[in-house]
């Protein structure tokens, strides 16, 4: 069913919710301008964010609060999560659910189907329950086959995701799609010259142990003597709250010894990536990165771990370089390569990871996977016991 079908005085409104406004803001607004552009009125559903919120009301997007908890995975602790899902979804009257992120996937999911309302996951990565076997991997799953049950889509955005879910049978084959990520704003993020000189070497992401961040410290550290005025920066949020985060007393320990910069965080990464030789992301696995993405659509070399996701990105050798993951001396050796190169040669990688971005991963594939997954819903679902 064509869900503009439905809508008499108003738009039909569709739902996005992530476990932080942020990234609704830095990974969605290409979708939310092409939902807007469609004849849909999105609405973010996340917990509040001073930052985010600004950016929403330049898109004149409306916002309602919904507190997630993310670093806990206690189905007991979160048992009011997916009924304040559902008086949100209710007293909005949401049309369709586009859940990111495992907690508004998981029990947001479930709240729509309890409504009969369309719910369209996008499992943008596995974090860090699908690392290692146990217990927390055995919950996640049995969450994500309960929730995931019968609905139309699933989004994944890297296909190694996508076939384990179908191989453990969390969901069918011919619910799972693949999609471009969540794309890239080509002209908001156009090319940048190259700069020349010594190298910089720029990690962007929140800053934990899962992105590899004290893999790039250790590596800095062993190239101090061999690129003695090479920069290795950090951008991105502390999250104290996430199991992984690196404490910030780590942070303050390398900047005091001269390892690396810690730039904080930004609402702008762009003059960054221009100023820097290259984007690194020394992460254990990754949905489908926007760091690298943004590094390549700016022009920039990438160096990245040879895991689901960033070898996605990664032609190793065409528009980067790739390293062992949990590896500090082989991202050092790939740095190091990269900074060996002359300048003409890191240009024509940066070009390459141009090309693929336009050809791969704009904002407007990403966009078009998602309005017709709109267009061919079926008809409006009969409730569903969320628990069943």
């Amino acid at each position: 069913m064509n869900l503009k079908s439905d809508a008499k005085d108003t738009a039909p409104r569709i739902i996005l919710s992530a476990n932080t406004a942020w990234f609704i803001t830095n990974f969605c607004t290409g979708l939310i301008k092409a939902l807007r552009q469609n004849g849909y009125e999105p609405l973010v559903v996340a917990p509040s964010d001073a930052s985010a919120s600004r950016v929403l009301q330049r898109l004149g997007i409306d916002q309602v609060e919904v507190n997630v908890d993310r670093s806990g995975l206690n189905p007991l602790a979160d048992v009011l999560l997916p009924l304040s899902y559902r008086r949100i979804l209710r007293r909005t009257r949401a049309a369709a659910y586009f859940g990111f992120t495992i907690k508004p996937n998981v029990y947001g999911a479930l709240a729509a189907r309890s409504l009969g309302i369309a719910a369209i996951p996008n499992v943008s990565g596995l974090g860090t329950a699908f690392m290692k076997r146990g217990a927390l991997q055995w919950l996640v799953t049995h969450l994500y086959r309960t929730a995931f049950r019968r609905l139309p889509t699933i989004f994944f955005q890297n296909t190694e995701d996508l076939e384990l879910f179908v191989r453990r049978r969390i969901v069918q084959s011919e619910q799972a799609k693949l999609l471009p990520g969540l794309g890239i704003d080509l002209e908001r993020f156009s090319p940048a010259e190259l700069p020349g000189g010594d190298p910089i070497f720029l990690l962007v992401g929140r800053i934990l142990r899962d992105k590899g961040v004290v893999e790039f410290a250790e590596a800095a550290c062993k190239l101090r003597k061999l690129l003695p005025a090479a920069r290795f920066q950090l951008l991105g949020p502390l999250d104290e709250g996430n199991r992984t985060a690196v404490k910030r007393a780590d942070i303050d320990r390398w900047v005091s010894q001269g390892i690396i910069e810690y730039l904080g965080s930004t609402d702008d990464v762009r003059p960054f990536i221009a100023d820097s030789t290259a984007v690194v992301l020394p992460s254990y696995r990754e949905g489908l990165p926007g760091s690298l993405l943004e590094g390549a659509a700016m022009g920039r070399p990438l160096i990245a771990t040879n895991v689901p996701g960033c070898r996605d990105v990664v032609n190793d050798g065409v528009n980067g370089y790739l390293c062992e993951v949990r590896n500090a001396n082989s991202l050092a050796d790939s740095m190091q390569r990269l900074a060996d190169l002359p300048l003409a040669e890191r240009r024509a990688m940066g070009t390459a990871g141009r090309r693929m971005v336009e050809r791969r991963f704009s904002d407007a594939l990403a966009a078009r996977c998602y309005l017709d997954a709109l267009e061919h819903l079926p008809r409006r679902r009969v409730p569903d016991d969320i628990w069943g």
